[in-house]
């Protein structure tokens, strides 16, 4: 049986953007790397954010902790250093932040597509990668959705219903509130483990071990009558 993670995550969270990177590291090395499914989930950090309001991440990190926008910038050079160490780019400066509820639908409707990976991926790169700014151009997110391999008119259209996908994006942060996440990213294995935060890939490493090592394995009893694709044996008679 496969071993399932679940991982929580924010368009605006530089150390979900981190966290992907080493999760992806921890299972590149994993042996059973092909049997394990990742299933991406919507979390918002800010809810209450309106969908056309944005602005500079480094005034709005300063407000939210009471730092000054000094301070903020050096822990965004902080981030951009670890991204390094990863191989990620990073724009410490000149970067917006602004409501991802559209994006996280667009990540639902990606999965359908077969194309949520790519277009995390995409939306992780544009915002923290690349110096245009991301929220607040709808066009912007079109052209990244396009590049991941979706339909452009097809994503207008989600773009343009405010209900396409939503419950299914509210559903993901009921459930992330039930499974007592408070901060992204949130990585649950099997729903047995939860790994917090954008842990070194050694810890990403030895939670997909014990997940595998746990895992319910179906007992096979030999000796009976069975088929198989090339039909049915039949009993010997006397």
């Amino acid at each position: 049986m496969n071993v399932r993670v679940e991982i929580w995550t924010d368009i605006n969270c530089p150390f979900c953007y981190l966290g992907k990177e080493r999760f992806g590291q921890a299972l590149a090395e994993f042996a059973h790397g092909d049997e394990v499914e990742v299933v991406h989930r919507s979390f918002e950090l800010d809810p209450s954010l309106a969908a056309d309001e944005s602005g500079p991440v480094i005034t709005k990190i300063a407000q939210k902790y009471g730092i000054s926008e000094a301070q903020a910038a050096a822990n965004e050079r902080g981030i951009g250093a670890q991204a390094a160490e990863l191989g990620l780019p990073y724009v410490t400066e000149g970067r917006d932040y602004g409501s991802s509820f559209d994006m996280h639908r667009l990540l639902h409707f990606a999965l359908a597509q077969g194309k949520q990976e790519e277009l995390l991926d995409a939306l992780y790169r544009g915002n923290f990668a690349e110096q245009e700014s991301l929220f607040g151009d709808r066009e912007r997110l079109v052209r990244l959705a396009a590049g991941a391999g979706l339909d452009e008119s097809s994503v207008r259209a989600v773009l343009g219903d405010p209900e396409a996908y939503a419950d299914a994006v509210r559903a993901d942060e009921r459930e992330a509130a039930q499974l007592g996440a408070t901060g992204v990213p949130f990585f649950v294995i099997d729903r047995k483990y939860g790994v917090s935060g954008a842990q070194p890939v050694a810890v990403f490493a030895q939670a997909l071990d014990q997940a595998w090592g746990e895992r319910p394995v179906i007992p096979t009893v030999g000796g009976a009558d069975a088929c198989g694709p090339d039909g049915c044996e039949l009993p010997a008679r006397d």
